[in-house]
């Protein structure tokens, strides 16, 4: 049983102050910037802003003692004193000692003149079927940024209005870069609207890309969204988009521990609408991975495995 500790009314609000950014960082946690969120290098669905936290794998959140309690399993009083620096004989920073960033609105990064870098690094290096890199291409769905040469994945709303962009570096020789635009409306990532019930969904635009060069057939019949994360909501407004009275939802996230408990959190959800989805999980971590490896073999992909009722 933990030992009583009599925190003061003034601990317990200092202890549900702290910048959970601050915190991670002195623990020696990396973090990835993803729009004005800080996402965890060692777990990619835990997403910290300011004194707040939010799992999207398993739809839990709120301040600094619940995210200590569930990531470190620790007691209240224990998590109490971890923050209040006492296990580490230092004082964390309040979140509110930080001033918030002022929200910008969204715009596109700057076009560059052509896509020479970014199509070379995807056909090349990631080895996506030059046909689907220029079908996405033409769409202005894809392109190439002035600044940095980074891939940049466009995602529309149903009027014709960019409301989403995620980039990624183009340079294989350095740790990647990925981050979705400041502003970005996470409902309209990265996606493609078919014709028929099938709705295919992926964590990364990469993966999504990689998935159709390996099971190219009548693709463009289907709808795809790439989730540039593991949030659902991407999910539910591409199904909304789609001209059918209900889809199959097959869920294509990464073959880990946070791509699995995503598809399970997702396939909850969906279940309590009414809605069938199907597990399609890559052989290896993810679909580039399985991409790369079959194209060096020069093995003709079979149909993956899937999971589902």
């Amino acid at each position: 049983m933990s030992q009583y500790i009599p925190f003061t009314d003034e601990q317990k609000l200092r202890a549900g102050d702290v910048d959970l950014e601050e915190f991670l960082l002195r623990r020696g946690e990396k973090l990835i910037v993803s729009g004005q969120e800080k996402r965890m290098a060692s777990n990619h669905s835990i997403t910290v802003r300011g004194n707040e936290w939010y799992d999207h794998a398993t739809g839990k959140g709120g301040g600094p003692v619940s995210f200590v309690r569930s990531y470190y399993g620790l007691s209240y009083p224990e998590a109490v004193t971890m923050l209040l620096g006492g296990d580490a004989k230092t004082a964390y920073p309040s979140a509110k000692e930080r001033k918030p960033a002022p929200l910008k609105e969204f715009a596109l990064p700057e076009k560059y003149e052509n896509m020479r870098r970014v199509f070379a690094y995807l056909v090349n290096t990631r080895h996506i079927d030059s046909t689907v890199v220029s079908y996405f291409e033409k769409r202005n769905l894809l392109y190439e940024d002035a600044k940095h040469h980074n891939c940049i994945f466009v995602g529309w709303d149903e009027e014709g209005i960019p409301r989403h962009a995620h980039a990624r570096s183009s340079n294989s020789f350095e740790k990647p870069f990925r981050i979705n635009i400041e502003g970005s409306d996470p409902r309209y990532s990265f996606h493609h609207i078919g014709t028929d019930d099938k709705l295919y969904v992926f964590e990364a635009p990469i993966d999504m890309l990689s998935f159709i060069t390996l099971y190219p057939r009548n693709w463009r019949e289907h709808s795809y969204v790439a989730c540039c994360g593991t949030s659902i909501q991407p999910v539910i407004q591409t199904g909304a988009q789609m001209d059918c009275q209900k889809a199959t939802v097959f869920l294509c996230l990464d073959n880990d521990k946070a791509g699995n408990m995503a598809c399970e959190r997702m396939a909850e959800e969906f279940g309590k609408a009414g809605i069938r989805t199907v597990r399609v999980a890559p052989q290896l971590k993810d679909w580039n991975d399985d991409l790369v490896v079959q194209q060096s073999q020069e093995v003709k992909p079979s149909w993956p495995v899937m999971y589902g009722p």
